[in-house]
């Protein structure tokens, strides 16, 4: 979702996350200190009732009441938290416990409860009361216990008792060992825990969600403007205006972006009129370079006009001149009776009908290669359509000693043309190609298609090849390199035209004495619209 991928919601959530972090630590510390205050309490506790068990028995011991010492400490031991209260003399035997089975076991002075003050067989007593403190486990408890030790000091009162034998020099009588349970403390420590935790997290939820009313109000909410905004300027709405009033940085921000907007608005303004003024201006250059160019069109046509009527004049006038030539021989012989001469009639009729028929193609290409209208169009098989004008040439191909080589698909490849065009095109190529080669040699004609919507047509032969001079006119109407008279001209002019009107491509490439590749291109979906037929 987008909302997932917002500044905002990343914000959000990073914030969520050190918030979670600093109350989770903050909780764990408060916690820990309340621990440590509540043992600290504790321990006080324990020591101020230990002061206590030892001040309402100091009387008694100073008489030698044991019957009340005991029955003070027993009912003192009933207190509530109270586990046991115990009194060891100075060889570390108990000689009171409220729990009876301890009375006169001995301690040993390694264990926890001597340790503090006996070391390395010396008694030191610590200085702090905290020190004389201990917490341990037993297996009968589920909470820990925590003890106190309070020494029996040999007071002066003590030493001059008429009741007491201590000497003077002994300065420990004994020692109270009182231990309290912790099930209390503890109890009040989880209290304060769960406590301490629902705090911390309603203060957390309370933070969260001010964040996030925060975040959503003054973040998010002026980010989507903002992106609108820039929506609608990427639109060309440059009249759009952001409704931000704070005086923060994102107001600053908005106020710089509508700021940006005017400008924009007036160079996008600026460029229009001067768009526009241009396009008047190209308008009117191009109308003037239109005239111009239809001026010169005109011209060129004249010229062309003259330049092909001066050169169909001069095609036509030798063959007719040689018609006329002959013809009058004819006549005259006629008129003086030389009609004997059958042969030489024959040869000369013969040369009449060939220049008649050489007349008759010069006319015919150029009607062909004047023509813009096509004839008929329709799916040829092109392959059947080389076919066809291989066949008509093959007579040629065996007295000129050539090798045919075909490269087509054995699948018919179908292309909307006019096949008798195609046809004409072909065997303009080929019988060019066949003049190339007066001494033998190899056409190959290859056919392949290009990306499913075209064809192309290669015809190579292995002549004598095109100078590099001469490459450039090959396609001009009249022009011919043959040195007999029966070139036209025109040949490869009608197939260049041909192919044109099919929408198609014709190049050639040639190197003298390595032949010549002539390369067709055609579409099988030509756009092409006819009126008549040729």
């Amino acid at each position: 979702m987008k909302i997932f991928q917002s500044l905002a919601f990343k914000l959000f959530i990073l914030i969520f996350i050190v918030v979670l972090g600093v109350t989770a630590i903050f909780s764990f510390l408060i916690i820990g200190w309340q621990t440590r205050q509540c043992l600290h309490i504790s321990m006080q506790n324990a020591i101020k009732t230990s002061d206590l068990i030892k001040r309402a028995t100091h009387y008694s011991m100073l008489h030698n009441r044991r019957e009340d010492i005991y029955q003070i400490i027993k009912m003192l031991g009933k207190q509530p938290g109270i586990k046991a209260i115990r009194i060891y003399n100075k060889r570390g035997e108990i000689t009171f416990s409220t729990i009876p089975d301890e009375v006169g076991r001995v301690i040993p002075m390694e264990s926890e409860a001597c340790n503090v003050c006996h070391r390395n067989g010396k008694i030191e007593i610590p200085a702090e009361a905290s020190q004389l403190t201990r917490i341990f486990h037993t297996e009968d408890d589920k909470y820990e216990i925590l003890g106190a030790i309070n020494p029996i000091r040999n007071e002066e009162s003590c030493y001059n008792s008429e009741c007491h034998a201590h000497k003077r020099e002994q300065t420990i009588l004994g020692v109270f060992d009182v231990m309290i349970s912790l099930k209390d403390m503890h109890e009040n420590v989880e209290r304060l825990s769960k406590i301490q935790y629902a705090s911390g997290l309603v203060m957390f939820f309370t933070i969260s969600l001010f964040v996030l009313v925060f975040i959503w109000k003054f973040v998010n909410a002026p980010l989507k403007k903002l992106t609108h905004g820039t929506i609608e300027i990427m639109n060309g709405n440059l009249n759009f205006k952001l409704d931000l009033k704070s005086k923060d940085e994102i107001g600053l921000l908005a106020d710089s972006f509508n700021k940006m907007t005017e400008k924009l608005k007036q160079a996008y303004e600026e460029l229009t009129n001067w768009a526009k003024l241009l396009e008047q201006k190209v308008n009117e250059k191009t109308a003037e370079l239109q005239r111009a160019y239809t001026y010169m069109i005109q011209i060129e046509k004249l010229a062309s006009l003259g330049k092909l009527s001066a050169t169909v004049a001069h095609e036509l006038n030798n063959p007719l001149e040689g018609i006329l030539t002959y013809a009058k021989l004819l006549k005259r012989k006629f008129q003086d009776g030389q009609i004997n001469e059958r042969d030489e009639i024959i040869n000369e009729l013969s040369i009449i009908i060939d220049e008649t028929s050489r007349c008759g193609n010069i006319v015919k290409n150029l009607l062909l290669f004047s023509k813009q209208k096509v004839g008929e169009f329709k799916d040829e098989d092109i392959c059947q359509i080389i076919k066809r004008s291989v066949a008509l040439i093959s007579h040629h191909l065996q007295m000129n000693n050539i090798k045919l080589e075909l490269d087509i698909p054995e699948n018919p490849v179908f292309v909307f043309c006019d096949a008798q065009q195609i046809e004409q095109m072909l065997l303009a190529m080929e019988i060019n190609s066949i003049e190339a080669m007066p001494d033998g040699g190899t056409l190959r004609i290859e056919l392949k298609e290009i990306n499913g919507d075209k064809i192309q047509i290669k015809v190579i032969d292995t002549g004598i090849g095109i100078p590099e001079d001469i490459l450039p006119h090959i396609f001009e109407p009249f022009f011919t390199t043959k040195k007999d008279a029966k070139g036209t001209g025109l040949g490869l002019a009608v197939a260049y035209g041909i192919v044109e009107r099919h929408n198609g491509t014709i190049s050639v490439e040639s190197k003298v004495n390595h032949g010549t590749t002539f390369t067709i291109t055609l579409p099988k979906k030509p756009n092409i619209t006819y009126d008549a037929k040729i």
